[in-house]
């Protein structure tokens, strides 16, 4: 699908941005091996979402969804069915990874695949540990790509050092602990998201944090619960950008996650100069929350490194777009991650935004942008990225004259209402 944009004069009103995907994802999954009965509120509706959903049905759970409503009606860990079917994650990197973890438990054979963005990301950073576990697992590339088959059953703790801070792979290993013998843990480089850790909780699972490792103990169990998903802010931060970088405007947006593992992005822009304030904070939920006002803003550059980079991780390439209209020059760094992306996010930022007009080079691990750049328009594509279609829409919205996104109907996997609320803001 290709669209046609036009630059923008102001963004003005009041939005709630879709349900954190990260937390819709594993209230579903936990939901599915808990035992009981567990509601979501505020589920979000995107194509990764409705995967995870899918894969679940196909092991046997029922669930029932009503918009942004799920009711899990929880099988256990070991209640899970075979699937006479492969399990199809579409563009879902944490549906499989996870998915993963929580059928290393499992007796029986299960294949899971996904789409082509799916095919090309490394799997052996889960593979490898699970294996570790006990989980016979194969498949292309020795393991390392889809489609994988796996074989769980009897898997042992294991005390795993992760290369790299991830909460995909953190997660994965934990959910294959809790039904494992022994203790499992992991401890990361830096500090992943910890949303499974809270979740876990939630659902009367003890784990254990210090510092960078996190443990649980084989042998527990999961109590079905209600789960309310804030706003994910990762779908915030392109209004937050927007909000900075479109002249005369001022946008609120309503109930959105603040876990503090997931708010580089506003440290980020505070630090470059955004006029950011913070209303209705509620810090009592296990996932906090709060009203986020965004107003045009005089930004400037800035550094972006280590052990901020997977606090924002998701948010790269809007923050690269808010560094063309920054004074001065931003350097990202330490941000490699980005290359295993739903695409090469690294490359396709720095290509895309150059055919706009900025200033913009690419590194081994992340990018320097020169600004302030006036942008144009241009013709640009996707590449069946979700955060790249939406990066490229708000570059559109300063851009002299028209833009032409092609596949734009990738942005539907987080964010099915974004143009539909940018419509809404520019009026």
């Amino acid at each position: 699908m290709t669209k046609q944009l036009q630059p923008i004069q102001q963004l003005k009103g009041s939005i709630k941005v879709p349900g954190d995907k990260s937390i819709s994802h594993r209230a579903v999954m936990f939901g599915s091996i808990a035992e009981g009965k567990t509601t979501v509120e505020g589920f979000l509706t995107g194509e990764d979402c409705l995967s995870t959903i899918s894969c679940f049905k196909k092991l046997g759970v029922s669930i029932q969804q009503e918009g942004e409503n799920v009711t899990v009606e929880g099988k256990g860990l070991t209640g899970l069915t075979p699937s006479s079917e492969d399990l199809y994650v579409g563009n879902s990197g944490t549906t499989i990874r996870l998915m993963l973890g929580i059928l290393a438990n499992t007796p029986f054979q299960s294949t899971l695949t996904g789409d082509e963005s799916i095919a090309k990301r490394p799997m052996n950073r889960v593979t490898k540990p699970l294996k570790e576990m006990g989980a016979a697992i194969d498949g292309n590339d020795a393991g390392n790509k889809v489609p994988l088959h796996i074989k769980g059953g009897e898997t042992r703790g294991i005390h795993y050092t992760s290369p790299i801070a991830s909460a995909q792979v953190k997660s994965a290993i934990i959910l294959a602990g809790l039904d494992g013998e022994g203790t499992t843990s992991v401890k990361e480089p830096f500090k992943s998201r910890d949303h499974t850790e809270r979740m876990l909780k939630a659902f009367g699972v003890e784990v254990e944090t210090d510092e960078l490792t996190v443990s649980v103990a084989g042998g527990q169990k999961l109590k079905g619960t209600h789960i309310e998903v804030p706003g994910d802010i990762s779908s915030a931060a392109f209004f937050l950008v927007a909000g900075a970088i479109v002249p005369n405007s001022e946008i609120t947006l309503k109930k959105v996650g603040l876990n503090p593992t997931r708010t580089g992005i506003l440290d980020v822009l505070k630090n470059m100069g955004a006029d950011i304030t913070y209303q209705n904070i509620n810090e009592t939920a296990s996932e906090p929350f709060g009203d986020l006002v965004i107003k045009s803003s005089d930004l400037k550059g800035t550094v972006i490194q280590g052990d901020l980079i997977p606090r924002l991780i998701d948010e790269i390439p809007i923050i690269a777009l808010a560094a063309t209209q920054a004074e001065g020059k931003t350097i990202i760094k330490d941000a490699h991650e980005l290359r295993v992306k739903e695409t090469d996010r690294i490359e396709t930022v720095v290509n895309e935004l150059k055919k706009m007009g900025a200033d913009i080079e690419a590194t081994e691990d992340g990018m320097i942008i020169h600004g302030k750049s006036s942008l144009h328009g241009a013709s640009v594509q996707s590449y069946g990225d979700h955060r790249i279609g939406m990066m490229l829409s708000v570059a559109a919205c300063i851009a002299e004259g028209e833009t032409t996104l092609t596949n734009s109907e990738a942005i539907a996997v987080s964010y099915p209402s974004f143009f539909e609320q940018l419509d809404i803001l520019s009026k």
